[in-house]
C-alpha cells in the first residue's frame, strides 16, 4: 500500500470482505469497516481491546487521525495503528 502524501510504501494486507488493500496492523477495513480479527484466535487484539477498557476515560488520548475512533495506547492507535507524537496533558 503507498502513502497518498509521501508515496511510502509499507505493509499491507488485501480485506476478505472486500478486496481492498488496507494497512497490515488493521482492526477493521478503511473501505467496508469489516473486523478483521473477528475470525482470527491467537492475535493480541484481545489483549489490546481489554488494554483500551481498563485505562482510565479521564487518561484516554483519542487518535489524532479526525476519523479514527480509537485511542492511544503505548504510543499508537489501538484502532489504525498510526504512532502519537504528541505529548499527554
Amino acid at each position: 500500500m503507498k502513502c497518498p502524501y509521501c508515496g511510502k510504501e509499507f505493509p499491507s494486507i488485501t480485506c476478505p470482505e472486500c478486496g481492498g488493500s488496507i494497512p497490515e496492523e488493521s482492526s477493521y477495513c478503511l473501505y467496508c469497516g469489516a473486523d478483521l480479527h473477528s475470525t482470527s484466535t491467537g492475535d493480541d487484539t484481545t489483549a489490546s481491546a481489554g488494554d483500551a477498557d481498563s485505562i482510565d476515560f479521564e487518561d484516554r488520548i483519542p487518535c489524532s487521525d479526525g476519523n479514527c475512533i480509537g485511542i492511544i495506547i503505548d504510543g499508537k492507535c489501538n484502532i489504525c495503528g498510526k504512532r502519537y507524537k504528541g505529548k499527554k496533558k
